[in-house]
């Protein structure tokens, strides 16, 4: 067995065996997605990945997006809306990539909320800080930024 094989796998992911094949495969807890390579931890955490939901208001820096053209609500409106859709989440109500599709303000929503991988200072310092804070898995509480309101789920 080498070093490789012997050292522990990144944070979210788990190793089983195939009952048809009786192969190992490497399943993310997360996500739910399975492959047959060993997942390589990040070497420093310079890039992750991150899907989001974007809830604007009237004071967001573009009060406009693909579902709305003019949005009105307020940021006290915007801020319940999306601790909603969090607790929907939380709750098993709802998946986070169909709320993130259906609802977020983000041209991302096309793409259930993913983002792809950004390193630091590609997003807006906010999103950042708590976007790299998180484990892989982890859903953060409501973030403000120049936008709007986020929720942040790190996918890597």
């Amino acid at each position: 067995m080498s070093n490789q094989e012997e050292s522990p796998l990144p944070e979210g992911w788990e190793m089983r065996t195939s009952r048809s094949t009786g192969m190992t495969y490497f399943l993310n807890i997360y996500t739910k997605k399975s492959q047959w390579e060993r997942p390589e931890a990040p070497a420093d955490a310079g890039e992750i990945r991150c899907r989001h939901i974007l809830v604007k208001h009237a004071e967001s820096r573009r009060p406009s997006s693909w579902r709305e053209e003019s949005i009105t609500r307020t940021k006290e409106e915007a801020l319940e809306q999306l601790k909603t859709y969090r607790k929907q989440i939380v709750g098993n109500e709802a998946t986070f990539v169909d709320l993130a599709t259906k609802f977020s303000d983000c041209s991302s929503a096309k793409r259930g909320g993913d983002l792809g991988m950004f390193k630091r200072g590609q997003m807006q310092a906010p999103f950042e800080e708590e976007a790299f804070k998180l484990k892989v898995g982890q859903l953060s509480k409501p973030v403000e930024t120049d936008s709007g309101f986020h929720i942040i789920l790190r996918t890597m």
